[in-house]
């Protein structure tokens, strides 16, 4: 792992005590799923797939790795495909990840690498698309609006709210680097938290 993510990791798994002890609940329930599958499938959904969703696959991806829970599988979708964000990929960037574009067009594919010869495929996708998986996984809804204008997904063996604000309320103004780092800071937080979880639980053989 790259030292700068590793060092980003650490500083945030140091602030677990900034969690509410509602989050941590609704934290623990996907953990719980996680512990309970062989080879559990996430994917974080989010209206536009441009922000959140993709900071929680990536954050998600590399909590797994670094908690040694490599069986896990992580994407990102939303209810309509955008592009990635500018403004996370920025983020990510400042994280310590390197983040490169493969593609150039309107919805453009980058690759995400928190390690050498190791990477994340990043771009916006509707919940259809054909990459996703179609049964046996977990919808994490990332954000108002998708959980409440997908009220149904088929092959969800859960599906849960774990809800961010949107850093997009602060494009254009002069908070925006800091508004997209904290929402970034925000989500590593909870999803090294929630894979820290699985890591003790599964190692303990208790819940």
């Amino acid at each position: 792992m790259f030292e700068r993510v590793k060092k980003y990791c650490k500083v945030r798994i140091q602030e677990f005590d900034q969690i509410s002890e509602d989050r941590k609940e609704q934290l623990k329930k996907v953990s719980k799923y996680i512990k309970d599958h062989d080879h559990p499938q996430l994917i974080f959904v989010c209206t536009h797939n441009s922000r959140r969703s993709h900071f929680g696959q990536v954050w998600a991806t590399i909590a797994a790795e670094y908690y040694g829970l490599v069986s896990a599988h992580f994407y990102s979708a939303g209810t309509e495909a955008t592009a990635f964000h500018p403004n996370a990929i920025k983020a990510l960037q400042k994280a310590g990840l390197h983040v490169q574009s493969a593609e150039n067009e309107e919805n453009p594919i980058y690759l995400v690498s928190f390690e050498k010869d190791s990477s994340i495929k990043g771009y916006s996708k509707t919940i259809e698309h054909e990459s996703l998986p179609k049964s046996n996984f977990a919808a994490i809804m990332n954000c108002g609006h998708a959980e409440e204008n997908c009220p149904f997904l088929p092959g969800a063996d859960l599906r849960i709210p774990i809800t961010y604000e949107d850093p997009k309320i602060s494009d254009g103004t002069s908070k925006v680097e800091e508004v997209y780092d904290e929402r970034c800071a925000q989500i590593a937080r909870e999803l090294f938290y929630m894979m820290n979880k699985v890591s003790y639980e599964v190692s303990s053989n208790a819940w």
